[in-house]
């Protein structure tokens, strides 16, 4: 079942393109793949660390699924898990926040205060 919301993980550059464009195309990864990479929240840390890892300029996009539903497929990924794939370009107004991903010094994540609010709605 696809969730209300879902998550990407974008470099600065990626989602300022985004913002001027109006949309989303993806990246790199996902245009090589043919669909818009997503993450349910309880994957994004995991995505985050696998995919991600010691990589500083980072934007959490949280994105609304309603508007573009019929697009999105939930398609076994990562040890098996669904995850949500996108088949279109993401209007950007579909974005209803996002917010950094502080790098610590550690080289984990920090994650935005609305995120962790979320998670905890989520447990």
């Amino acid at each position: 079942m696809l969730p209300e919301f879902v998550y990407k993980i974008a470099t600065f550059e990626q989602w300022d393109e985004a913002l001027e464009k109006g949309t989303f195309d993806g990246a790199p990864v996902d245009l090589e793949d043919g669909y818009i990479h997503f993450s349910t929240i309880a994957q994004v840390r995991e995505t985050a660390q696998k995919h991600f890892a010691g990589q500083d300029g980072l934007m959490l996009v949280k994105v609304a699924t309603g508007p573009m539903a019929r697009h999105y497929k939930m398609e076994a990924s990562r040890g098996g898990a669904l995850f949500p794939h996108l088949y279109a370009r993401l209007p950007v107004d579909n974005a209803v926040i996002w917010e950094e991903i502080q790098l610590e010094a550690d080289g984990t994540f920090r994650f935005p205060d609305w995120f962790a609010d979320d998670e905890s709605r989520m447990a």
